[in-house]
């Protein structure tokens, strides 16, 4: 599985992306429950913005869904820390 991250926003408006590959990592059971528990979690309505707050978009094998701050689920917020600190 593949999950990408692209945060934007915040006081500079500087766009960050990461990816992490999922197949061959001890974690990989936990990294694709957290991945579909975002997904669905961000399907609807977008997220109310805040100024200078992130807004997230989380992509996972084709499908996306959109979050910001400081309205992250817990699985949203997990996942965006992972990918944003252990991708490339």
């Amino acid at each position: 599985m593949r999950i990408t991250v692209t945060r934007s926003g915040g006081f500079a408006g500087i766009v960050r992306r990461a990816t992490l590959e999922t197949g061959q990592r001890p974690d990989a059971a936990e990294l694709t429950a957290l991945a579909r528990t975002a997904l669905t979690e961000g399907r609807g309505a977008p997220a109310p913005v805040v100024p200078d707050g992130f807004h997230y978009e989380i992509e996972v094998d084709g499908e996306s869904a959109r979050c910001a701050d400081p309205r992250l689920t817990e699985a949203q917020s997990a996942l965006v820390k992972k990918v944003l600190s252990e991708g490339a």
